[in-house]
């Protein structure tokens, strides 16, 4: 009972307003009482209405701002009521039942509420099963235990995949980023390939215009030599017809034949030339060439070079990475000759078993040269095969470069044929001319060894693909092979950055 009328007295010093207990209360004409910074408020807004009349907020009873009384009896009950409030809050919170004041000593397992006795003999709580708190308190008390548990597990488990979402967060903004420079980074390459294409186009124009202004430059000289000397004869004609005749048969028969003989020569002029109209090059199979040597030099090797027999006809840098052919000369009878048994062969310090393989090799100084790949199982069975620089081969003079005999391989001879070793049904291979536009510089050799390919680029040519070999049949370890010949101009490994 005696919490019941503490709740009485709470509601009669509760302020209308905020619903709080009574602070700094006011009371007005009416009778009814307000916080003080409640009504004061109330007030303002009365002003600010269009009315401006002030109005008691329970009864609507008009009142005087200036006519409020503050209220010291309730603020002596409300600080009472405090008093005991905080004494309450000393003890456990719900010890007393708010209906009947009696002790909360039974937990209702259907409601989950705490009741006294007389809640469990009421009406309401008839056939409910009830425990004492303190049985009720140790049974909740496990239960919420392995709640607590496995609330913890799925906190480490929320906090994991907290941990997950940033990390990929993480990863795809890297991935973005790296993204980001390498598409800058390839439409910087192909702007580099369209500046240069378009400083070759102009290089040619500058050429066409200094090459036809320079011949046309030279045909008005001549013209104006020649308007000259028909002026002078025609002033000479002129001058004997005014004078006497002795003046006018001076040496008049020279004149005549002067005359006479005198031929106009038309001047050079390129109105019927044919010009070369610029075209734009077609971008997507620039593109395709460029992204074909793009994809290839990914797989760029390291290697050095050796000879495969040891001889004296070639010599290697120091690094090992380039080299030339220079004779081991011999006096014989007076007569010099070369020894027998030239061998001109290199190969690769790289083996290739799997895998993609790409280098390539500076031939800018060379004349005539042989480059690709042998699988080193057959070398061994195979001849010399050096070869003078400028030698063409015939139909059964030439080194058996030959797929069956596990070479693949292009080649130039005499200074301007280029040629590829292919297959054909004859114990020779067939010699298959290759047509290049531009003379390559440098050649790169792609091999896939899965993909049983060897493929040849024009470095020079913007990648242009100058010859592939396919279905290749690798036996046993692949090997780069190079042939200097007898050139003795050096050859050389590139570097990446070269």
């Amino acid at each position: 009972m005696a919490a019941e009328f503490l709740v009485d007295i709470q509601e009669e010093v509760t302020c209308p307003v905020c619903l709080d207990l009574l602070t700094e209360p006011v009371s007005t004409d009416c009778g009814h009482s307000f916080c003080q910074a409640c009504i004061t408020g109330n007030s303002k807004q009365s002003e600010m209405s269009q009315e401006g009349a002030n109005s008691c907020p329970v009864c609507q009873t008009s009142y005087q701002p200036g006519n409020l009384r503050p209220n010291r009896h309730l603020a002596n009950i409300v600080e009472k009521l405090r008093e005991v409030s905080l004494g309450a809050r000393k003890e456990p919170k719900f010890t007393l039942c708010a209906r009947h004041g009696e002790k909360l000593q039974l937990f209702c397992k259907e409601d989950g509420m705490i009741i006294c006795w007389l809640c469990e003999r009421s009406q309401e709580y008839r056939g409910h099963y009830t425990f004492l708190v303190e049985e009720a308190a140790q049974m909740f008390q496990e239960k919420l235990q392995v709640v607590l548990e496995q609330l913890r597990k799925n906190q480490q488990e929320a906090d994991k995949f907290e941990a997950d979402i940033r990390q990929e967060t993480a990863l795809w903004k890297k991935q973005i980023k790296d993204d980001d420079q390498h598409i800058q980074a390839e439409f910087t390459k192909l702007i580099d390939i369209l500046q240069r294409e378009e400083q070759k186009e102009l290089q040619n124009l500058k050429r066409e215009e200094k090459e036809v202004l320079d011949k046309l430059a030279e045909s008005e000289n001549e013209m104006v030599q020649q308007s000259q000397f028909v002026r002078e004869l025609i002033s000479d004609v002129e001058h004997r017809l005014q004078g006497s005749r002795m003046e006018m048969l001076q040496d008049v028969n020279g004149i005549i034949k002067r005359s006479e003989s005198l031929t106009l020569k038309k001047p050079v002029t390129f109105q019927n030339k044919q010009r070369s109209v610029f075209r734009v090059p077609d971008l997507s199979e620039l593109l395709r060439v460029t992204g074909e040597l793009n994809d290839a030099q990914c797989y760029w090797v390291h290697m050095t070079l050796k000879p495969i027999k040891p001889n004296s006809n070639i010599v290697l840098s120091e690094a090992r990475r380039q080299a030339r052919y220079a004779p081991n000369w011999m006096r014989k009878q007076d007569i010099f000759s070369t020894s027998e048994g030239i061998t001109v062969d290199l190969m690769g310090s790289h083996s290739i078993t799997s895998g993609k393989h790409y280098w390539e090799v500076d031939v800018s100084q060379k004349i005539s040269w042989v480059l690709g790949v042998f699988c080193g199982k057959l070398i061994k069975a195979l001849p010399n095969f050096g070869f003078k620089q400028c030698e063409v081969y015939k139909k059964n003079d030439y080194p058996r470069y030959h797929p069956r005999y596990g070479y693949w391989v292009i080649g130039l001879q005499a200074r301007n044929r280029y040629t590829a070793f292919v297959d054909s049904s004859s114990s020779n291979p067939s010699l298959f001319t290759l047509s290049l536009a531009v003379r390559p510089r440098r050649i790169g050799v792609f091999l896939d060894y899965e993909a049983k390919t060897v493929s040849f680029f024009n470095a020079t040519n913007r990648g242009f693909l100058i010859y592939k070999f396919s279905n290749c049949h690798f036996s046993n370890t692949v090997y780069p092979y190079f042939s200097i010949t007898t050139c003795r101009r050096p050859m050389s490994l590139c570097s990446p950055n070269s």
